[in-house]
């Protein structure tokens, strides 16, 4: 239930994140979680399809 839950509301994503950028991109810097959800409101925010978000 909790895993559904999780990805449901998109909990999960920077988990997700991270596991990506260790595996892929082994020497690159693993961004905390903040610098993750700000890089991820802004590239939500410069997308038109991403949808209009009002709070």
């Amino acid at each position: 239930m909790r895993w559904y839950v999780r990805e449901l509301t998109d909990e999960s994503a920077y988990d997700r994140y991270v596991r990506h950028i260790r595996k892929d991109h082994s020497d690159a810097e693993v961004p905390t979680r903040r610098e993750f959800e700000r890089m991820r409101t802004d590239r939500q925010e410069k997308d038109p399809r991403q949808g209009f978000r009002c709070c």
